[in-house]
């Protein structure tokens, strides 16, 4: 665990360039997604040093914590909570999938809690089980 540790350490002080995409500036359509330049007297594919330099294999993160989250656990994305069953707390965190909703997110959140596994994009729910209950007030007073 501790070589992990230290290879994440290296990753982040690693000084890797920012690979931006030919004409960014240009357009604000845009997007700031690196795609390869394929013009013939294109600059930055003729790698003159001014126009940025091209993703190289030697850039790339060691293969050991490769697409590993930076707190040094590996990213697991969970949509329901029977999904928990099995993932070690020691070694992999949960994401909790977009398209979940409020009262599905609680109970993954809630299921975690109790396994010892680390959320990494939680959420505090209690205003939306606050305002769940003060609505519920409201149907039963009618």
């Amino acid at each position: 665990m501790d070589e992990r540790k230290r290879l994440i350490r290296v990753r982040t002080r690693h000084n890797k360039p920012a690979f931006k995409r030919r004409g960014l500036h240009r357009k604000a359509k845009l997007e700031d997604v690196w795609r390869r330049p394929r013009g013939l007297q294109s600059k930055q594919r003729r790698q003159f040093r001014a126009k940025g330099v091209l993703p190289r294999p030697g850039y790339g993160s060691p293969v050991a914590i490769r697409g590993m989250h930076p707190s040094g656990y590996e990213e697991v994305r969970v949509f329901t909570p029977t999904e928990l069953v099995g993932l070690n707390p020691d070694l992999q965190a949960i994401r909790i999938g977009g398209s979940v909703g409020n009262r599905k997110r609680g109970e993954i959140q809630a299921r975690a809690l109790e396994l010892g596994l680390k959320v990494l994009n939680a959420r505090d729910l209690t205003r939306a089980a606050v305002t769940a209950e003060s609505e519920e007030e409201v149907n039963e007073d009618e």
